[in-house]
C-alpha cells in the first residue's frame, strides 16, 4: 500500500512540475513568438550581434565578434551630407544576430520588408555587411542591407562615421562583470515610468540573448540611463571609482578594465592614483585626481559605449 502511494505521489509530483513548466515556458514562449519586432529590436540585434553572454566564439567574454555601431551624416559612397543615420558595421567574419538568420524571429511582416525591401538575404558574414533600420510607408520597421541597397561598404562606412560605439562588445562585459547583479533593464509598470522610463514591449527583444533583465535591484534601473544621462566624461569618472560622484555608492570599482595604458598610450599608475584620491578624500587635497581616458580599444570604452547606447 505505502509503495502504491508512494508511485503515485511521484507521478502527481511529476505531471504538477511538468505542467507548471509548459504554463511558464511554453505557453509564454508562444506568445512571445507570435510578436512581430518592434524597431528597437531590430536596433538592438543589430547592435549587440549574435550571442552577447558565453559563447564558444567568446569563451573568456572579452567583447570579442560583435558589430561596431555608427553615426553618419554624409553618404559613405557619395560624400554627399545626410540626416543624422545610425548604421551598424559588421566587419568581415562577425557572426550575425538571430533575426538574419532565423526567418521566425523578426515577424512575418517585418521579414518579408527586411527581404524584399532591405534585401538582407543577401548579406554574407564572410565579405562583412552594412546595415540599417527602415520603415516601410505603413510603419513596418525592417533591416536593411545597406552594403547592396545603398553601396555602403565596411570600410568606407567606417571611416566616413562621426562617431563609433562599441555597445555589442560592451553589454558582453555588462554580463561578464556581473552588472545585473544590482542593475535591472526593466522598469515596472508603477511609479517606475517617472523615474526609470516607459517599460519595454514584449517585441522589443526578439532576436536578443541574453535579455539581461536582472534578477534584483539595489540599484536605479539602466534601461533608459543614456536618455538620462549622456555624459561620457560622468559615466569614465563613475566607472573608474564610483565615489568620486556619488560619495556614498556601494558600486565596486572598475579601473582593472582600463589595461595598462591611457588613450594617450601612457601607463596608467593606479598606485599613484589611489593615493592622490585618498589624500582628497580625507581633505588633504582640494581637488580629486584626473580620471584617465580609456584607450580606445580598452574594456572600459566598451562598457561606457553600451551603457551610454540605453536610450
Amino acid at each position: 500500500m505505502a509503495f502504491r502511494e508512494y508511485k503515485i505521489g511521484c507521478w502527481m509530483f511529476g505531471i504538477s512540475l511538468s505542467l507548471s513548466m509548459f504554463i511558464t515556458i511554453i505557453l509564454p514562449g508562444i506568445d512571445i513568438s507570435s510578436m512581430s519586432s518592434t524597431k528597437l529590436a531590430l536596433e538592438k540585434q543589430l547592435t549587440y550581434g549574435w550571442e552577447t553572454g558565453f559563447n564558444y566564439y567568446d569563451p573568456f567574454l572579452q567583447g570579442k565578434d560583435k558589430p561596431i555601431k555608427v553615426t553618419l551624416t554624409k553618404d559613405p559612397k557619395t560624400g554627399v551630407a545626410i540626416d543624422k543615420t545610425e548604421a551598424y558595421v559588421f566587419p568581415a567574419g562577425t557572426h550575425f544576430p538571430n533575426g538574419l538568420t532565423h526567418d521566425n524571429i523578426l515577424g512575418d511582416e517585418v521579414q518579408k520588408a527586411s527581404v524584399s525591401l532591405g534585401k538582407i538575404d543577401q548579406a554574407s558574414e564572410d565579405k562583412g555587411a552594412v546595415f540599417v533600420v527602415s520603415v516601410t510607408s505603413n510603419d513596418t520597421p525592417y533591416m536593411e542591407y545597406a552594403t547592396v541597397t545603398r553601396g555602403w561598404n565596411v570600410d568606407a562606412t567606417l571611416k566616413a562615421s562621426d562617431e563609433q560605439l562599441m555597445a555589442g562588445s560592451g553589454k558582453t562585459l555588462f554580463v561578464r562583470e556581473g552588472c545585473w547583479w544590482c542593475h535591472t533593464l526593466l522598469p515596472e509598470q508603477t511609479q517606475d515610468w517617472q523615474s526609470f522610463g516607459r517599460p519595454p514591449m514584449v517585441g522589443d527583444f526578439n532576436g536578443e540573448s541574453p535579455t539581461t533583465f536582472g534578477s534584483d535591484r539595489k540599484a536605479p534601473d539602466l534601461l533608459h540611463v543614456g536618455s538620462r544621462n549622456s555624459s561620457r566624461e560622468w559615466m569614465v569618472m563613475h566607472f573608474f571609482n564610483p565615489r568620486l560622484v556619488q560619495p556614498h555608492s556601494i558600486m565596486p570599482r572598475y579601473d582593472f578594465l582600463w589595461g595598462d595604458k591611457d588613450a594617450d598610450g601612457k601607463n596608467i599608475d593606479l598606485a599613484a592614483w589611489d593615493e592622490q584620491y585618498f589624500a582628497y578624500a580625507k581633505g588633504e587635497s582640494v581637488y580629486p585626481p584626473g580620471v584617465p581616458t580609456p584607450a580606445a580599444d580598452s574594456e572600459a570604452r566598451m562598457l561606457v559605449d553600451f551603457v551610454l547606447n540605453l536610450k
